[in-house]
Order: structure tokens, then C-alpha cells, then sequence
């Protein structure tokens, strides 16, 4: 993978509901191969600020691809061939707790895998590399994600858990039940593997997941979430978003200097 002509240094991978960015901005389109297939759609490159940024919608403009269905590894494979450092991923999201409402943001601290099937890792032999996974999420990237939030004056829960479920179904209430006693905080359905992906190739990975509903689980305190539900709550939200979006590309500085993402695969 030859990164030394930057074509872009942040990428953003959008999620349900969003599908472009640039509006108003000239870009260029990007076709990618990859040794994993292709990615989920053509990438546009646009200049925000002192960044060149990829945007790719995660599960294709028409969104043909459900979660369980998304090429993964060929989006985060595609995303740093173009000498991407650092990859933020936006996503819908269900809360498992009654003081993280519909609407607010939440951007999370770990995550946990309850997957299935899914193509997980870049690691596959001959080279035996076990890749720490006890902080997946960027500290300099969530710093710099919490204080855009704060700015625009959008709710925001600075830590969570997001649990990745497969999909394409919601949870049952009994699933959901569960997972709010454990305490966890909010559920998704692409979260893994995406940001492991980012990670074993030593980029930043940082998560804004914005809240769409309370999931079916709070023991009847609430109707079952549906994929109408989802969508509106998530595009009365879009311009917040797009907001806290420019504003961390803003402000996130060109060099990396307070993490260590980019040893991750080095340290394995």
C-alpha cells in the first residue's frame, strides 16, 4: 500500500441517512480498488480547512448494503491507501439508558463485539500479530470531537459503550434488557468491525454515534425502535452533525502527537 502521495488525510465514512458532505465545495471523485473488492461506493475528496478529506457513505449512496452486508475491510483499506491518518465514523445509534435521550450524542470510549461472521481483521497469516484492542477508540480524536460538540451546544455523553450487534434486525426486548443491565450505552450495528479495521492499520478511529431512539428495552417504558423512527430522528439531526464535523477537521492538527494509534500494529 504506497501512502506517500497523500491524497487525502481524513476520512469520513457516513451512515445511515448521510450520504455526502462537500455541498458547495469542489471535489474529486475517487474510484478504488482494493485487494478486499470494492469499497461501499466511489470516495469524494474535498479541502476543509488545512485537511484534504474522504468521504465515503458506508453503505453506498442507494444504501444497498445493510451492516452485515458492508465490505468493511476493502471501505478501511481504501480509506488509507489514500493516506488517510485518522477516520471518523459517524452512525445511528440506539440507547440503552434512560438519561441518554434521542437526539443527544454520544462519543464512545469501547465497544463490544456481539457479531457474527463478520470479516474482522487484516491479519490472516503467515505473520502471527495479536493487535491490542483495551482502548479502541483515539484519545486526541474524542478530545477534539467532545470540545466541537460543546461548541455548537449539542448534547453530548463524553464516554460510552457501544455494543455492535449484526443485524440486519433490532434486538429483542430481551437482548436490549440485558444489555441495559450491563450498563452499556448505546447500540449499533456497523461499529465493529470498522473501527478494529482502523486501527490495525494505524490510523485514528473516533465514532460520533447520534442517538435516534431508546431501543426496545427499558422495560416498557418505551415503544419498540423501528427503521422509520431511525431515519427521522437522524435527519433532524443531520445539520448538527455536519456542523460538529467541519469544526473537529478544523481543529484537528496536521501531525499526530498526543496517541498512539500509529504504533498499533508495530506493538502487537
Amino acid at each position: 500500500m504506497d501512502t506517500n502521495e497523500k491524497q487525502a488525510t481524513i476520512g469520513i465514512i457516513g451512515g445511515t441517512g448521510f450520504y455526502s458532505f462537500f455541498e458547495g465545495k469542489e471535489t474529486q471523485e475517487l474510484n478504488i480498488d482494493t485487494p478486499y473488492g470494492k469499497p461501499s461506493d466511489i470516495i469524494t475528496v474535498g479541502q476543509i480547512g488545512e485537511h484534504k478529506v474522504a468521504f465515503l457513505p458506508r453503505h453506498g449512496l442507494d444504501h444497498r448494503f445493510l451492516p452485515h452486508t458492508v465490505n468493511y475491510r476493502a471501505n478501511v483499506w481504501a480509506l488509507k491507501s489514500l493516506g488517510c491518518e485518522r477516520v471518523i465514523s459517524p452512525c445511528a445509534a440506539g440507547s440503552f439508558q434512560k438519561h441518554i435521550k434521542p437526539g443527544s450524542f454520544v462519543v464512545p470510549d469501547q465497544f463490544v463485539d456481539w457479531t457474527d461472521g463478520r470479516k474482522n481483521t487484516f491479519f490472516e497469516g503467515p505473520i502471527c500479530i495479536h493487535p491490542s484492542a483495551a482502548d479502541p477508540y483515539c484519545p486526541e480524536m474524542r478530545k477534539i470531537a467532545i470540545e466541537a460538540a460543546h461548541k455548537h451546544g449539542i448534547e453530548v455523553h463524553e464516554t460510552g459503550t457501544v455494543v455492535t450487534i449484526n443485524g440486519p434486525r433490532f434486538c429483542t426486548k430481551a437482548e436490549s434488557q440485558f444489555f441495559t443491565r450491563q450498563g452499556w450505552e448505546v447500540a449499533s450495528m456497523t461499529q465493529f468491525p470498522e473501527v478494529h479495521l482502523v486501527h490495525e492499520l494505524d490510523m485514528c478511529p473516533v465514532t460520533i454515534a447520534l442517538i435516534t431512539d431508546h431501543d426496545c428495552g427499558l422495560e416498557g417504558d418505551v415503544e419498540p425502535v423501528t427503521h422509520q423512527q431511525v431515519c427521522k430522528i437522524f435527519n433532524q439531526n443531520i445539520d448538527n452533525l455536519k456542523k460538529m464535523l467541519i469544526t473537529i477537521l478544523e481543529n484537528t492538527p496536521l501531525e499526530r502527537h498526543n496517541c498512539n494509534c500509529m504504533n498499533t500494529s508495530k506493538t502487537s
